[in-house]
């Protein structure tokens, strides 16, 4: 067992590397959505090198350390298999299926902007970012808390974060419509 926190520090480093993934890609889809629009040769350009970054991003850090990160925690699991009697534990793994969900889904949003499909805004892509910070926030609560009556609290407030980021998400609209630079 000495090697149980090795495991669980190789676990938070793929986390933390899927999670900067996961915040990124979706920037990406923004500017590539962007850049869909522009004219030739702005389009043409910037949809390439976006394509590449958006490429690089997913297939070398995003979808590795998911694998990893999953891997890792499957068998911290086994080693501890007491952590799937504790009921926050259970609230905690349907977060982490939620994640694997908003992944899979993202993965889907990239295959069809890498063919240049573009059926999503680039504002629905600037609300989509946020779905793996409301995830992030409620994992973070429940593994500290460990505790599945705490989390209640940690849920109000990732719902307080949400109007933040809405309320944040239409003062920035705001600022881009007067200066498109900002």
């Amino acid at each position: 067992m000495e090697y149980y926190n090795y495991i669980k520090s190789l676990h938070l480093i793929f986390v933390i590397t899927w999670f900067a993934g996961l915040f990124y890609i979706p920037r990406l889809f923004v500017y590539q959505i962007e850049a869909f629009h522009k004219p030739s040769p702005d389009k043409e350009i910037l949809g390439k090198q976006l394509k590449l970054m958006a490429k690089r991003l997913w297939n070398i850090i995003t979808w590795p350390s998911a694998i990893l990160a999953t891997g890792f925690a499957i068998w911290l699991l086994i080693l501890q298999p007491v952590w799937l009697q504790q009921p926050w534990m259970h609230v905690k793994l349907s977060f982490v299926v939620l994640l694997i969900i908003y992944h899979l889904k993202t993965h889907q949003f990239y295959k069809q902007l890498q063919n240049d499909v573009v059926k999503k805004t680039s504002n629905f892509m600037r609300l989509w970012n946020e779905g793996a910070t409301f995830i992030l926030f409620a994992v973070v609560f429940l593994v500290i808390l460990k505790s599945a009556f705490n989390w209640i609290f940690g849920v109000l407030g990732i719902f307080i974060l949400g109007v933040l980021l809405m309320l944040g998400f239409k003062v920035y609209k705001n600022i881009r419509n007067k200066n498109p630079e900002a």
